[in-house]
């Protein structure tokens, strides 16, 4: 359901830098450069397909009306 954080409830909200959202989904940036996702996963809150490009050295996120940008250290971005 949108909006409901209980699939990313095991994951502890220190440590949480940043939290955007959109329409029907969240994203959050830990300290760490991991993004964790929920919401809807048509409007980008299932990043598991990406999981491996988003687990470290993310340095900001950002939403749009469906889906979610990373800027990684590294200078790459990464969407879903």
């Amino acid at each position: 359901a949108r909006g409901d954080s209980s699939a990313v409830a095991h994951c502890p909200a220190a440590g949480t830098t940043c939290i955007t959202g959109n329409g029907a989904a969240f994203a959050s940036l830990k300290d760490a450069g991991k993004v964790v996702t929920w919401g809807s996963a048509g409007h980008g809150g299932d990043s598991s397909a990406l999981a491996h490009r988003l687990i470290a050295g993310v340095a900001s996120i950002t939403a749009s009306g469906m889906a979610f940008a990373a800027l990684k250290e590294s200078g790459e971005v990464v969407t879903w």
